[in-house]
């Protein structure tokens, strides 16, 4: 607030209320990976908007969204990168045996509970279906 940072004060605001509203949803106090997963919704909900502002031309709704997401990501535990995701991904399917796009629920299944709150599902999803694709 000292620094007249009027993105930041609004952003950790939202985010603060969003938190309370969980816990008032939950009737009690979120423990530590509850209030991460409110955050990431929130991350999420930033990157859907900014998606939506690019494609309607609004360029600077989209450059207002960037700074917001920027500064919740900053509250957020460092994600894993696509390579990392990519190679649990191979080892899950080498387990799995999967073969083909249909494949792809069971390797999810497998794979997302390692990689919570550590990757992106959206990412993940897409990696699988890359390794998948090719084998159909």
């Amino acid at each position: 607030m000292k620094a007249r940072d009027d993105t930041r004060r609004d952003t950790v605001r939202f985010a603060l209320a969003a938190i309370q509203n969980e816990a008032v949803a939950k009737r009690g106090e979120l423990d530590d990976a509850a209030i991460e997963g409110v955050l990431r919704k929130q991350t999420k909900m930033r990157r859907e908007s900014i998606e939506a502002f690019t494609k309607g031309g609004r360029s600077d709704l989209a450059a207002k969204e960037t700074k917001e997401l920027e500064i919740l990501e900053s509250y957020l535990s460092r994600q894993l990168d696509e390579a990392t995701v990519r190679a649990a991904a191979e080892r899950v399917i080498a387990e799995t045996g999967a073969s083909g796009p249909k494949a792809q629920g069971k390797v999810m299944q497998r794979l997302m509970p390692e990689l919570k709150g550590q990757a992106d599902g959206g990412m993940v999803s897409r990696v699988v279906s890359e390794l998948l694709r090719p084998k159909a």
